[in-house]
Parts: structure tokens; C-alpha cells; sequence
């Protein structure tokens, strides 16, 4: 049923916002949501964290005239309980019809959709380089970005377009101008606001290395190769080519202090190697990630820090609320990257997660061979961006 297909139910209730709710959860308040979507919508992502009870009854269950006791015993209590569905149609109704039945009952506003707008801004203290760095985090599907500010400039690392109009205000709030905008990738989870971002007036710059894909738009915008410095005020952007994940990954030195890694490597995980060209083409891109991994990055000095593209249910964020660690961290907490290339290889080919949803249209969509307008893309990229090796840590015991 579609959201406007739903009656309104006699009793009202109140919504709450996603962003109240994700700083319920975040202050570790206790949080009991009732997800009404299908099973599969719910498997395949929804809300989660360490104080959160959530429990899934499909809204369907609720059309009938009475809800009864048995149905009631799979409706947990809360204080109150959050509803939530996909857009908010058919959470509103549910919440509704619970608080027909006593229940203490709000509904998350614009449901999932409401949640996948959540996009916060946290400062990377441990930058140590010129100007400020930020990072983007998109709770949602864990999808992260960078904001460098130097003097009057500013850039942005790994832009969604979802949020272009967010980069070209925080830019304004910092009293800079936005610059440039870098994507690390051809991105598989996400639609990029590279190509927005230089319809604004911004610099798109996209890797030389990704032109072996046919990206559709190439010779429209920059493209950085290895080496390449670019300046914005007083800090540096250097180009550093980092294949594995894909054949034209790119990472980006910002103030020589942090790597934007892209889904090269992450603070728990190292990247899938089977987005580009499956599983046949899985386990050579493997040993090029390897490489990568001990010639480009370990390479490094140990206190630069790591900042990936994205992070999952298994990361943990350091002290600043940032998902950054330093290289020398990484090295001494991941096995993964003190192996030999072998062991290498079988460990990232053992345990890869499913395929980010929509993965295929979403690479169409950033390589320029396929359109899709604001609502498309933004329907596309809901759910987890599953770009790492594994599910679980890599790090740790």
C-alpha cells in the first residue's frame, strides 16, 4: 500500500523526528522501535544500537479490524515505543491503531526515508594539519565524507548527492568558499555530487585511473593522477593512486595528516575486491589491494590518521565522535594487514557480505551511463553500504 493509501486513524499520535531519535540512541537512551515494514526491508537494514530494542511486525498485520492479544504480545512496550516504516504512511497507522489498544506510542517522521536524511558533521581532532577537517556521517548506511577548510577555501571528499546544497552551506558557515570536490571512486553505494557540485560552480575532480571505466562524463570535470598536489588555502590535497577495490581507486592526502582511504581500507575492515568485475575478477584485484595496502599506505608515517568512505555496525569511533584511526593503530590491531599476500587473499575472499542494494544501477548512474533524477537516486542508495571485506571487525581479537 502506498503512505496516502492508509485511513487515518482515530486516535492521534505524535511523531517524533529522526534526528531526536538518533540522539536518543546516541546518549544511550533506552530506545524500543516497532519496524512495520516487510521482513526482507528489515533484514536488509534498520535501526540498530547498543540501547536500542527493536522488533519487526509488518504493518499488514494491523489492517484487520480488531488487533488482538496475540498481536499485541509481539508489540513490545515502550516509553514510548517508536513506529517507523518506510515513509511514515503506514507507521502513523500502526501507531494508531496501538494506541486504539493502550499503547504509549509515537511515529518516526518520514520513516526510514527521514532517517537516510540524517547526514552530521563531526571535527576530526586529531587533524594536524593546516586549517580544519571535517567528517561527514551518514548513520544510515554509514557512508562518510571530508570537508577541508583552510583560510577562505574549502574542499569536500567523497560528496553525496543528496546533500550538495549541505556542503556549499557548511562552506559558507566556515566563511569559505567551496573548492573542490574529490571523489575517491566510482562509487557502488551511493550516487556522487561530484557532477552537482561542479554544476554549482565547485571543481569535480574524479581519478585519471577511472577512465579505463567509460565514465561517461570524464573530460567534463578534473581528473587527478598519482602525484598530483592540488592546493586549497593553506593545506595540500595529494592524489595518491591506491587500486584494489577498484582499478581507479584513488586516496587523497589531506594536510598530509589524514588518508582519505575511500573503501581502500576502513578503521575495522579492508575493501571487498569483487565490486568491479565479480568474483572471476575477485581474487587478482585482491592481490592488487594487497599491494596497495603495503607499498602506498603502510608506507606512510604511523600517526597519519585513516578516514575511509564508509563504516559499519562494527566500527568504533575514537574520542572525537570521528571514524578515524592512525595508521601505526591499524597496523598493530589488524592482522589482515601484517599477513602475507596469501593469507591475504583467502581471508578477504572468505567472508565477503552480500552486494550493496542496487549496486549495478548505482555504478551505471556514477559512471554516466544511466540517469536517474533526485527521488530516483535517493531511492536507490537506501540500506547498508556492504563496500568491506567482511561483516565483522577485522580488528581486535
Amino acid at each position: 500500500m502506498d503512505a496516502d493509501d492508509f485511513p487515518t486513524p482515530d486516535v492521534a499520535v505524535d511523531e517524533i523526528e529522526p534526528s531526536e531519535l538518533k540522539e536518543r540512541i546516541d546518549a544511550g537512551e533506552s530506545v524500543t522501535i516497532l519496524d512495520a515494514r516487510m521482513e526482507s526491508d528489515f533484514e536488509e537494514w534498520h535501526v540498530d544500537g547498543d540501547s536500542v530494542e527493536i522488533a519487526n511486525v509488518p504493518y499488514f498485520h494491523f489492517l484487520d479490524e480488531d488487533v488482538d492479544a496475540d498481536l499485541l504480545e509481539r508489540v513490545p512496550e515502550g516509553d514510548p515505543l517508536v513506529v517507523l516504516c518506510a515513509k511514515g504512511g503506514a507507521s502513523e497507522y500502526v501507531a494508531g491503531r496501538l494506541a486504539e489498544a493502550g499503547r504509549d506510542v509515537v511515529h518516526l517522521e518520514e520513516g526510514m526515508n527521514g532517517w537516510a536524511r540524517i547526514y552530521e558533521r563531526e571535527e576530526v581532532s586529531r587533524y594536524d594539519g593546516p586549517g580544519d577537517l571535517y567528517q561527514y556521517q551518514r548513520p544510515s548506511s554509514g557512508c562518510l565524507g571530508y570537508l577541508l577548510v583552510s583560510d577562505d577555501e574549502a574542499a569536500v571528499v567523497d560528496p553525496l548527492r543528496a546533500f550538495t546544497d549541505r556542503y556549499l552551506d557548511d562552506a559558507a558557515e566556515l566563511d569559505a568558499e567551496l573548492s573542490y570536490a574529490f571523489d575517491t571512486h566510482i562509487h557502488a553505494d551511493h550516487i556522487s555530487g561530484v557532477r552537482a557540485l561542479d554544476d554549482r560552480g565547485v571543481t569535480g575532480v574524479i581519478p585519471e585511473a577511472a577512465r579505463q571505466r567509460d565514465v561517461a562524463y570524464i573530460d567534463d570535470l578534473e581528473t587527478a593522477e598519482d602525484g598530483d598536489v592540488y592546493e586549497v588555502g593553506e593545506a595540500s590535497v595529494e592524489t595518491i593512486h591506491t587500486p584494489g577495490h577498484t582499478s581507479g581507486m584513488t586516496s587523497y592526502l589531506l594536510g598530509e595528516s589524514l588518508l582519505a582511504t575511500g573503501d581502500g581500507l576502513f578503521i575495522e575492515s579492508v575493501a571487498r575486491p569483487d565490486l568491479e568485475e565479480g568474483d572471476e575478477g575477485a581474487p587478482d584485484a585482491a592481490r592488487q589491494l594487497y599491494e596497495t595496502l603495503q607499498t602506498k599506505v603502510l608506507t606512510l608515517d604511523d600517526d597519519v590518521l585513516v578516514g575511509g568512505a564508509h563504516f559499519s555496525d562494527a566500527a568504533v569511533p575514537a574520542d572525537d565522535g570521528t571514524y578515524t584511526a592512525p595508521i601505526g593503530q591499524l597496523e598493530a590491531e589488524m592482522d589482515a594487514l601484517t599477513m602475507d599476500e596469501q593469507e591475504f587473499v583467502d581471508l578477504v575472499l572468505s567472508d565477503m557480505p552480500p552486494r550493496p542494494a542496487n549496486y549495478e544501477d548505482i555504478i551505471a548512474t556514477n559512471l554516466g551511463q544511466q540517469t536517474a533524477d533526485d527521488e530516483e537516486a535517493f531511492e536507490l542508495e537506501l540500506g547498508p553500504n556492504n563496500c568491506a571485506a567482511s561483516q565483522d571487525a577485522l580488528t581486535g581479537d
